[in-house]
């Protein structure tokens, strides 16, 4: 399932300016900022509060 979400000028200004930093369009980079920062947050935390446990078969936090 796919998600558009909505930005806000400000935040559209900041993606587009790290997309320049990267050299990739702005869904690369959006892209890269959410595997970043999954990498940072930890499986641990993100499982222990998620609301839909139906999809840890595909789930990018699943270290099983």
């Amino acid at each position: 399932m796919a998600y558009t979400p909505e930005l806000s000028n400000h935040q559209s200004c900041t993606l587009r300016r790290i997309a320049w930093a990267l050299g990739v369009p702005m869904t690369t980079a959006m892209n890269v900022m959410i595997e970043s920062f999954s990498n940072q947050i930890g499986s641990k935390k993100v499982c222990k509060s998620c609301k839909d446990k139906s999809r840890c078969y595909v789930c990018t936090f699943n270290k099983k």
